[in-house]
């Protein structure tokens, strides 16, 4: 191919005829096109543009489908079940863009969006509506809700080694922007040139309106910050509107940032990346240690909902009661088969001292390769144990607890305290 020319891309084999457009579909089926026009104009004083785009498309897809399969309709008011019955099949047997068949995803939006139109027009008294609604909930698939995918630690570190060993500044730089800040690609290269912030001695990220049409700050890492210097004085302009564009000044778009973290990729011998997987990557890692609510803040999340996902990835509650549960289990089968029947209470009772440290209130007993993350609330772990001879120690912070209104420690506390009465009554 010559230089300047257009490439050309060899011809998509899943590629569908595509849907009529409104104009043919007022020419066809001027009833049911107008009412469906109508209702897009509705929409749009209330949705987002892309959520109107997405509306379009799926009601064109269903008349479509009735110009083809059932040219006696002619009003929206004469659908019915059978309409519907035989639209399922029909849409499920479509290819997709790239794929030989839609996915379950593109077919529940499509048959969802097609339900809300009759609901909505039932609704509002159209009198185009049907005398019942058509369509069921249970016409639309259940979705299957699988966890968000993310590297494991090998995978990213070998990721973000791979990147940063390649010759182009940019994919470096993009893979290690996108591992340790979480942004959506959308965010990224949105980035304005201003987007860099430093408030007090800390460098923060202003980042965008975007997905969820609303911005936010989060603190950025100060080896990014050098990052994104030495690419900018090599390649931007000064002036720029961009914190980050291509090298010969052009915005970046999600198919350029997807090559470059798929370049990255295959050089540490890893498959196919998605860029969301370096946002999940980042998020599951925060779990182990950040709150969810710094995480959803970090993340950008409206609803908590959206930050539980990661949870269930990385759930340090789950985590560290299985531990604790799944040390003593095995010492319990490990024991017989390792100390002799006469030796077994003096070696458990070495061990014992050897993982108990003394705490100011009581012993902590959890062995030490276990890494603890707990910092000040010890009397709540699984692994604290406390005797009588600190009694007065735990009187003295239950007080001061329920003097700064700590109901919540104020109750741990009684529940220590409660324990060794209990214990010493026995």
């Amino acid at each position: 191919m010559r230089r300047g020319q257009p490439r050309r891309r060899p011809p998509n084999p899943y590629a569908a005829i595509p849907f009529a457009t409104w104009a043919q579909l007022s020419d066809a089926v001027p009833g049911i096109a107008d009412v469906m026009v109508r209702y897009v104009e509705q929409i749009a004083c209330i949705l987002r543009p892309g959520s109107v785009a997405g509306t379009e498309l799926d009601l064109r897809s269903f008349a479509t489908y009735l110009t083809q399969c059932h040219p006696e309709m002619t009003t929206v008011a004469a659908i019915g079940r059978p309409q519907i019955e035989g639209y399922k099949p029909w849409l499920a047997a479509r290819p997709g863009q790239n794929k030989p068949k839609l996915t379950p995803a593109t077919i529940a939006h499509r048959l969802g969006v097609l339900r809300m139109f009759f609901v909505r027009i039932d609704e509002w008294g159209w009198p185009e509506a049907p005398a019942r609604v058509p369509m069921f909930h249970g016409d639309v698939p259940i979705q299957d809700h699988a966890l968000p995918k993310a590297l494991d630690d090998a995978a990213a570190s070998a990721l973000l080694s791979a990147a940063q060993a390649d010759p182009r500044q940019l994919i470096g730089l993009t893979v290690e922007f996108l591992l340790r800040t979480g942004l959506r690609v959308g965010e990224y290269t949105s980035l304005a040139a201003d987007a860099v912030v430093l408030i007090g001695d800390t460098y923060w990220l202003h980042v965008p309106v975007g997905k969820l049409h609303e911005d936010r700050y989060l603190p950025l890492h100060p080896h990014l910050v050098e990052l994104v210097g030495a690419y900018r004085a090599a390649h931007v302009t000064p002036g720029h509107a961009l914190l980050i564009p291509y090298e010969i000044g052009r915005q970046l778009d999600r198919h350029a940032v997807t090559r470059f973290i798929n370049k990255a990729g295959a050089a540490a011998g890893l498959g196919h990346i998605n860029p969301h997987r370096l946002r999940h990557t980042l998020a599951t890692q925060a779990n182990r240690g950040m709150s969810l609510e710094a995480i959803a803040a970090m993340l950008g999340h409206k609803s908590m909902d959206m930050t539980l996902v990661y949870a269930k990835i990385a759930n340090r509650t789950v985590a560290q009661e299985y531990f604790t549960v799944a040390a003593k289990v095995d010492a319990l089968y490990a024991t017989p088969a390792q100390l002799p029947a006469d030796d077994l209470g003096p070696n458990m009772a070495r061990l014992n001292r050897e993982h108990r440290r003394l705490l100011g209130n009581g012993y902590c007993t959890r062995p030490a390769v276990m890494d603890c993350e707990y910092e000040t609330i010890c009397e709540s772990c699984t692994f604290f144990q406390t005797t009588i001879e600190f009694r007065p120690t735990l009187l003295a912070q239950r007080d001061a607890a329920c003097a700064k209104g700590q109901t919540r420690r104020t109750a741990i506390y009684d529940q220590l305290l409660t324990g060794l009465d209990n214990h010493e009554a026995s």
